[in-house]
This record gives C-alpha cells, structure tokens and sequence, in this order.
C-alpha cells in the first residue's frame, strides 16, 4: 500500500471514487496554492503565495497506485515524496504556473470541477489501451467532451414531450470499442415505452463527439454573409463526388468556454472577422440518433466590406479553409440549387430571410 496526498479535483470523493480509493482523512501541504489559470479544467501550483493546499490522505493498492501514476503523467503532475504529520507520503501536485485567482476545491458544485472529474473518469478509461503520452495530445478533446457531458446535465424543457428522466433506462453494458480523435461507445439498456412497460434489450453504438459553436457572419449594412470552404470527411467517407463544403464558421466548445466566446474566437481564427454582435438562432442536437454532437448556432453581426474569395484557418490545426462573401440574394440562391447541402447552412439562411428585415432596420 502507498499512503498518497491528493488535491484539488482528484480530492474529490466521485474522483476518488474512480481511483478505487476510500474518502480518506482531510490533510493539509505547506506547499503554496491551488490555483485557477484562465479556463484550464485542472488547477496549477502557485508556489508565491504562502497559502496551504488542502487535500485528502489516503491510502492506495497496487491498482489504485496504476491508475494515479497514469492520470499523473497524463495531466503532467507530479509525484513528490512529503512529510505529513510525520508521515511520509506520496503528494500528487500540479506543474507550477501563473494563476489569477485560488482554486476553490470546496466549491464542489463548481462547472469547472465537474468538467475536471469527468475528464478523470475518461483519461483512466483509455489506460489499457493508450500510452500516456499518445493521451496528452487529445487532452483538449477530453475536455470538450466532459464540459459537454456536463452540460447536457442541465433539464431541457418539457412540455410537449415525456418528462422521463435519463435515470429511467437501465444501462446494462457500456463499451468504448473506438478511441482516437473521436469515440465510439457502445451499449445495451432497456428503457421506458410509453405503454408503461420496458423495452428489450437495445444493443446500439454512439459517435461521440463534442458541441460545437457555429456563427454565419452577416453584414446588415452591405447584406452580405460570409462563408467557409473546406474538406469534410464526412461527405468523403460517403463518397460524395464533391467532398470540400460551404459552411457557417464553426468550432468546438473548449471546456470552460462559453458558447458564444466559441463563436468570436472561431471567427477570428477561420475567416479574420471580428464581430459586433451574436444573435442566437438555435441549440440542437446535429444527429441525435448516433451522435452526442451538440450544436449552438448564431447569426454574428459584422462588417464585410469586400465581395471576394480569401484564406483563412490555422496552420497549428491544419485548417486549409477558404472563405467567399456573397449578397443575400447569391446565398439564397445557394439554397435553390442545392449547394447549401448542409444542415447548419441551410437553417441559418432560412432563418436569416425571417429576421433579416428586422435586424437590417436596427442596424
């Protein structure tokens, strides 16, 4: 057994739980702070202040001790040998760094701290099967994809539809058969008809993926919108002669990103274009038979001085991205001649022609 210090989200009992270790005794490192940095899931070590870090001690076997080695090297924390009350133990502490506030482990019902246990409980789920160091550079995917797990965790409305809760269906197996830049998990449930009675056992897979910012720049003076042109696998993988797309700009939601940040930051990064102003057109599941992909779309106000073709994307992403201006009327027509051939495009120039009038007037 290896007595163990752990603090800020692995200190939490559902992280700990998911070491497979016990809640432990509350303890305390003369070791600086915890530290928020930005939106980072995970806290850093802010070694100036002369403020001790809280945590727990505990004890962990041979198989608990495996997995905090692996989430340790993962997430670049390390492993030092402390004394505790005279105790020598093993503290699991972050890398040093630049923070601008203290990172409240005791606010448990904290996004950020959500966001940081489901990430946890992924990270050890992919250690039989991925070095540690092949994990550190999807960890970004790792965060979208908890922060939209929490996300979902928010009720929808439901006046239309059954109020039945997702604690309703009885997970029987749950299997992750793929795990590369996206996931594919597989399960077998049971859950409720609406004759009262249980369904049979449902063996289905799910792509999962992350939620997503799109934005349709719109210029309401000029009325003109801009668009990006790119390959797509998806259109390829289905064998469309035509695989490179137009499209709204779009993204994902980084965790600890607000969806509209995700729309600005998009926009700046695909097409060099600032926005004045969003206006929110919808947030809807993309495929919501096969796919977590969740979408947030909006309408960005914006200035758009020249009608023409132009480069945009990132080099660090490998985006190769070209952008078009057109006038209202030459994007309609993308609709009529089936070019706009993707939901996100279509339902933002239908949605555009409804509003236009009114938002051209405000401008």
């Amino acid at each position: 057994m290896t007595d163990v210090f752990l603090c800020g989200p692995w200190a939490l009992s559902r992280s700990l739980g998911i070491l497979g270790l016990g809640c432990g005794d509350d303890a305390i490192l003369p070791e600086g702070r915890l530290a928020a940095h930005n939106s980072a899931v995970f806290p850093v070590l802010d070694r100036s202040s002369e403020e001790e870090i809280a945590g727990v001690l505990t004890r962990a076997d041979g198989e608990a001790w495996d997995c905090i080695t692996y989430l340790a090297e993962v997430l670049a924390w390390r492993i030092v040998a402390r004394f505790i009350e005279g105790r020598k133990v093993q503290a699991i502490l972050p890398a040093e760094g630049p923070a601008a506030c203290a990172w409240d482990a005791s606010d448990r019902a904290a996004e950020r701290t959500e966001i940081a246990a489901e990430a946890i409980e992924e990270i050890l789920e992919h250690r039989s099967r991925m070095e540690a160091r092949d994990l550190q550079g999807r960890l970004a995917m790792v965060y979208s994809r908890a922060a939209a797990r929490v996300a979902a965790r928010r009720p929808a409305p439901a006046e239309v539809r059954t109020d039945t809760g997702i604690d309703t269906v009885e997970q029987l197996t749950h299997e992750t058969p793929h795990a590369g830049f996206f996931l594919t998990q597989s399960y077998e449930l049971r859950h409720p008809n609406f004759d009262g009675g249980m369904s049979p056992v449902v063996r289905r897979e799910v792509f999962v993926a992350t939620d997503a910012a799109i934005v349709l720049p719109y210029d309401p003076v000029r009325d003109r919108v801009l668009l990006v042109e790119q390959f797509r696998m998806g259109p390829y993988g289905r064998g469309d002669a035509r695989p490179w797309m137009l499209e709204p700009v779009a993204g994902r939601v980084d965790a600890g990103e607000d969806p509209a940040q995700t729309a600005r930051r998009e926009c700046v990064e695909e097409a060099g274009v600032t926005l004045q102003a969003l206006e929110r057109i919808s947030s809807h599941y993309c495929t919501p038979g096969c796919s977590t992909e969740y979408f947030h779309l909006y309408l960005g106000l914006c200035n758009l001085p020249e009608t023409t073709k132009g480069r945009g994307g990132l080099d660090s992403e490998n985006e190769d991205i070209r952008t078009h201006i057109l006038g209202f009327e030459a994007a309609m027509h993308l609709l009529e001649t089936g070019e706009a051939d993707n939901g996100p495009l279509v339902l933002s120039l239908l949605w555009l022609q409804r509003e236009r009038a009114r938002i051209r007037a405000s401008a």
